[in-house]
C-alpha cells in the first residue's frame, strides 16, 4: 500500500492529495530551494494532525509543517520529502473577546485578516510583518516574525499567551492561557514560538491584544545622504520620543522605486526615513509636530505629514512597496535579514556598499532602523540559472555574516535560519548552544520526524 493510500485509510480522501500540480505547489516558499513531498496532508483539525504524526512517528515518515508558504528562507521546503502538512483549512479565529483582551486562532488564519479582525472590535495586534496581507499567523509562530511596529512593540513572542502544540508521537500539549501573566514552570511558550517546526506543530494560538491606539501619525523624510538620516534617528531616540517604527532606504531601494512606481511617487534624495507615531490625539499631534521640526532641522531634502490611518497609510505605501519594486529590476533579490547592534546601522549600509564594490552586485538595504534590523538585498543577475554565481553570493554572505557577527550582530532577525542559513549556523553559535538545540530535538521529536533536513540535524 502506498503512503497515500495509507493516508487515505487515516485521515479520509478529502485530506488527502499526491497529484503533481498539488506537490509541486507544497514543495517550497519564497526562497530558491524546493523539493515535491510524496503526499500533501490538508489538516482540518487538530485531531487530524495528532493522527498524522503518531503514524508518522511509528513509520517514521518525514513531516513538514506548513503555512501560507510565504517565508524568506526555505524553512517549509520538505527536504526529506515524505509529508507536507498544510494547515491552512485550519483557518478559524475561534474567538475576539475585548473584555480579557485576547484573541484566539487557528494556524491558518492570515495575519492581516486578523489585525483587522481585532480592529473590529477596538483592539490592536501589533506585529505586521511586510507579507501581512499573505502570511499566516501559524508561520509567524513558526519564525517569531517582526515588522515595522517591533521598535514599540516587539515580536509575536510578545503576543503569545497560550499555545495548543502537537508533539511528534500525536501527544497534545496545551501550554499557557488567557491569562496576560504566567509563571508557572518553564517557558514552553518560548520553546515552540520560532521553532520552526522542528520541535512540534502548532494547532492553536492564543495571543494577547492591546487596546486600539486612537490617533495616527506618519512622517516621510527625504536626504541626500543615508548618514543624515541615521544621524535623525539618533536624535529622535536622544530627544526622549518612542515612535511606532522607524524605518530608512538606501539610494539604490529608492532609484528602483522611481523606475517601478514613477518618479512622482517617490522623494528627491538618496534615503529615505518613515517615522510612525500612534496613541492619543492630543499626545500624538504633539509629538508628530516635535519630531517634524528636527527633522526638519536636518536640512532634508522633502519631508511630508500625514495624519490619520487612511492618509498615513498612503505615505507607507511606498515603503511597502520596496520588494516588489527591486524585483522588478529583473534581478535576483536575496533579502538578508541581519540585525546590529543600532549604533553600528551606518557601519553597516556603508559596509554594504564597500561589499557590492568588491563583489560586483548591487545592493539595496531597507528596513528598520529603529531595532538595528536592516534587509541587505543582494541583487543578482542569472542567480538561478548559474552555479558560478550561486558561488560568489555565498562569498559575498560569508563577508556579510562574518561582519555582522563581528559587531555583535547576529544573521537572522525575523526570517529564521531554514535551509538559506543553515551554511552560517555553526559560525553564528557556540558549540553549547547547537549542542542543546541537539538535545531539545531529540527529546522532543527522537525519531527526527519534524521538518528534517533543516540546521538541526
Amino acid at each position: 500500500m502506498s503512503l497515500g493510500e495509507e493516508l487515505r485509510q487515516l485521515l479520509g480522501d478529502d485530506a488527502i492529495a499526491d497529484d503533481a500540480e498539488t506537490l509541486a505547489a507544497h514543495s517550497g516558499d519564497k526562497w530558491f530551494a524546493a523539493e515535491a513531498p510524496e503526499v500533501v496532508v490538508f489538516a482540518r483539525s487538530t485531531s487530524d494532525v495528532s493522527k498524522l504524526l503518531k503514524f508518522a512517528s511509528q513509520k517514521k515518515v518525514p513531516v513538514t509543517a506548513r503555512g501560507a508558504g510565504f517565508g524568506y528562507v526555505g524553512g517549509c521546503v520538505p527536504a526529506k520529502k515524505g509529508i507536507a502538512l498544510s494547515l491552512m483549512r485550519m483557518n478559524r479565529i475561534k474567538e475576539i473577546n475585548f473584555a480579557d483582551a485576547i484573541a484566539i486562532a487557528q494556524p491558518g488564519v492570515i495575519t492581516a485578516d486578523l489585525k483587522a479582525a481585532a480592529r473590529a472590535q477596538k483592539l490592536f495586534y501589533p506585529p505586521d510583518p511586510a507579507s501581512m496581507k499573505d502570511c499566516s499567523i501559524g508561520g509567524n509562530i513558526a519564525t517569531n516574525a517582526g515588522g515595522p511596529r517591533c521598535l514599540k512593540y516587539g515580536v509575536t513572542r510578545n503576543y503569545v499567551i497560550g499555545l495548543e502544540v502537537v508533539l511528534a508521537n500525536g501527544d497534545v500539549l496545551r501550554t499557557g492561557g488567557r491569562v496576560h501573566k504566567n509563571k508557572t514552570g518553564f517557558d514552553l511558550i518560548g520553546l515552540f514560538v520560532g521553532s520552526e517546526g522542528m520541535l512540534g506543530v502548532v494547532t492553536e494560538i492564543m495571543l494577547r491584544l492591546l487596546p486600539l491606539p486612537p490617533a495616527r501619525a506618519t512622517i516621510s523624510a527625504a536626504f541626500a545622504k543615508l548618514s543624515d538620516a541615521a544621524a535623525a534617528v539618533q536624535e529622535i531616540f536622544a530627544k526622549g520620543f518612542l515612535p511606532a517604527s522607524l524605518e530608512i532606504a538606501d539610494s539604490f531601494t529608492l532609484e528602483a522605486a522611481r523606475k517601478d512606481l514613477g518618479r512622482a511617487l517617490v522623494p528627491p534624495g538618496n534615503a529615505h526615513l518613515l517615522v510612525d507615531l500612534d496613541g492619543q490625539e492630543e499626545s500624538v499631534r504633539g509629538e508628530a509636530e516635535a519630531i517634524r521640526k528636527l527633522i526638519d532641522g536636518k536640512n532634508p531634502n522633502a519631508i511630508e505629514m500625514a495624519t490619520g490611518e487612511e492618509n498615513c497609510e498612503k505615505l507607507w505605501e511606498l515603503r511597502r512597496q520596496f520588494s516588489n519594486s527591486l524585483r522588478a529590476t529583473g534581478l535576483t533579490k536575496l533579502n538578508e535579514d541581519v540585525v546590529v547592534p543600532r549604533g553600528h546601522v551606518v557601519d553597516l549600509v556603508e559596509f554594504a556598499e564597500r561589499l557590492s564594490a568588491e563583489s560586483g552586485f548591487p545592493i539595496a538595504c531597507f528596513g528598520h532602523a529603529g531595532d538595528g534590523n536592516i534587509h541587505i538585498n543582494i541583487m543578482a543577475v542569472r542567480y538561478n540559472r548559474d552555479a558560478a554565481v550561486r558561488e560568489k553570493v555565498q562569498r559575498a554572505l560569508d563577508d556579510l555574516f562574518g561582519q555582522v557577527l563581528a559587531w555583535g550582530g547576529v544573521i537572522t532577525g525575523e526570517h529564521g535560519i531554514g535551509l538559506a542559513k543553515k551554511r552560517w549556523w555553526p559560525q553564528a553559535t557556540s558549540e553549547i548552544v547547537r549542542q542543546l538545540h541537539h538535545q531539545l530535538k531529540a527529546e522532543l521529536d527522537p525519531n527526527g520526524i519534524l521538518n528534517p533536513g533543516k540546521f538541526v540535524e
